[in-house]
């Protein structure tokens, strides 16, 4: 582990601080998962906008998905 200074806004602080002992938790920890959490979204965002330029660069042809629309259609009645 390394120790860091972070400044933050005091309100910041203040509702950090409730969150870390509504969770049973402490600051830090509290810190750390928040960061692990934002960078676990920051990679999907990242593959999904992969994925997005795959699609782009090699889009899909209509004989590929045709005949699915029947399997998504509503049944009659």
């Amino acid at each position: 582990m390394a120790t860091i200074r972070v400044v933050i806004d005091a309100k910041l602080l203040k509702a950090a601080d409730l969150a870390a002992k509504r969770g049973k938790t402490n600051r830090s920890a509290l810190i750390r998962s928040a960061i692990e959490e934002h960078l676990k979204r920051l990679k999907i965002l990242e593959l999904e906008e992969q994925e997005r330029l795959a699609y782009l660069a090699q889009p899909q042809k209509p004989e590929e998905y045709r005949g699915l629309e029947a399997m998504a259609a509503w049944p009659d009645g």
